[in-house]
């Protein structure tokens, strides 16, 4: 009686692992790349605890497989609801997630920030050399993204090879400093720019839009130059990448 007791507990485990993993992954694909490609904190404690009820369903035969069933379908509606009020709110998905972090200007080392989000020197200038960077004076900008990750900017003479070097027409360059997000204007940055909203509507105006309501992103770059992306606009002719 044991033998078959036991025997049933393995039956219902390798059942479960079989009719979870799938339905595992119809979640992970609901609940989208950016979940599974970045991990910022809310999302990695999404993904935490989403594998420790699937862990505890499929280690413990007792356990009501509904109630897992339930659960992550629960995990997975929160999530989503989540990441929309971020996209709809940005006071709260600057709550729920870290806002990037300049660490290197102009080859200089940020330490006050450096320690505001407790990495080392060490920290930094690994991750600079696995940027292939190995001096900091010909670092631009380095900054420390929501999801931990570096994003690296040389100074303009150790970039590569430009158009500008062979003498082509030049399209502008540097890095963008975000404006307009969604149809909101960032009315913080816009002041530490020493630019206001008349100025903005002049640049709207050149661009023959009306409304910040209208903009889904819009950005002026560190050279002074503004650009933005309508709303609704259909974008053509994408290239047909896929796995």
């Amino acid at each position: 009686m044991i033998q078959l007791d036991l025997l049933w507990d393995l039956l219902k485990v390798l059942g479960r692992i079989v009719t979870i993993l799938p339905f595992l992954l119809a979640i992970g694909l609901f609940m989208g790349k950016r979940s599974i490609g970045e991990l910022p904190v809310f999302d990695f404690l999404v993904v935490l605890v989403l594998g420790s009820v699937v862990g505890a369903d499929i280690a413990d035969p007792n356990i009501n497989h509904i109630h897992t069933v339930v659960a992550m379908i629960a995990i997975a509606l929160l999530q989503k609801f989540i990441v929309w009020s971020k996209l709809r709110n940005r006071k709260l998905g600057k709550l729920l997630t870290f806002e990037p972090t300049v660490v290197v200007f102009n080859g200089e080392i940020v330490e006050k920030n450096i320690k505001s989000i407790n990495y080392s020197i060490d920290n930094i200038l690994q991750m600079l050399r696995e940027k292939d960077v190995y001096h900091i004076n010909v670092v631009e900008l380095a900054l420390i993204e929501a999801n931990g990750s570096m994003s690296v900017k040389l100074k303009s003479e150790k970039e590569r090879i430009t158009r500008e070097d062979f003498h082509l027409p030049y399209r502008g360059g540097g890095y963008d400093i975000p404006l307009i997000l969604d149809g909101k204007l960032q009315k913080d940055i816009l002041k530490r720019l020493d630019k206001n909203e008349d100025w903005l509507e002049n640049q709207l105006r050149a661009c023959g839009i009306t409304s910040i309501e209208n903009i889904f992103y819009g950005a002026i770059t560190n050279q002074g130059d503004f650009h933005c992306s309508v709303k609704g606009k259909k974008v053509s002719n994408l290239p047909p990448i896929q796995n």
